[in-house]
């Protein structure tokens, strides 16, 4: 007997796995970012070097969770606003048969615990295990779909993360500037 939320739960793993392995990263950069601006011994006054790991472990899991999961709803809106409007399916078939799909996220999850002390490790691991999934969403949706919603689901697919992705990195460009050209060091170096 096969029980169709049975992968109910993998979701949610792969999120607190991915952000995890992020976390795990952050850790060491933000401890040395500490470090090097000089904040750390003072941090260290009020905790150990273990609860302040622990401390800062727990808040980059918050936001890369929030992150990781504000992702998943996205992706879902995108993915069934191009079956609303490329797909023959109108009973939701389509959708159920993709469910399963949260296998491949969970597999790429657990990967990254390899790839931990690297970030672009991880940046790949996750932008892999995403283009599987693509794959998959796509061979899965296919029969609902003509020759002309296969391509429209790929192009919309791809032009709208374009233009998600582009704008999030257009903006993180301009704060950086912005902060940059704010510091008042850099006015005093010639």
């Amino acid at each position: 007997m096969k029980n169709a939320y049975l992968t109910g739960y993998l979701p949610l793993f792969s999120i607190f796995m991915f952000s995890l392995s992020f976390s795990v990263y952050g850790v060491g950069v933000l401890i040395e970012l500490f470090k090097g601006i000089g904040i750390y011994a003072g941090m260290r006054e009020f905790l150990s070097e273990f609860e302040l790991k622990i401390f800062i472990l727990i808040l980059l899991m918050i936001v890369f969770f929030m992150v990781f999961a504000a992702l998943k709803l996205i992706a879902e809106t995108i993915n069934e606003v191009s079956l609303l409007f490329f797909s023959k399916d109108n009973e939701g078939k389509a959708l159920q048969q993709v469910r399963s799909g949260s296998i491949i996220y969970f597999v790429g999850s657990l990967v990254t615990v390899a790839s931990m002390q690297s970030f672009i490790g991880l940046i790949i691991i996750f932008f892999i295990t995403s283009f599987i999934y693509f794959i998959y969403f796509v061979m899965k949706i296919r029969e609902t779909l003509t020759t002309a919603g296969t391509i429209g689901v790929i192009s919309f697919e791809v032009i709208v993360w374009s233009v998600l992705l582009s704008s999030v990195f257009y903006v993180l460009i301009r704060l950086y500037s912005g902060l940059m050209a704010s510091l008042p060091i850099l006015e005093q170096i010639p």
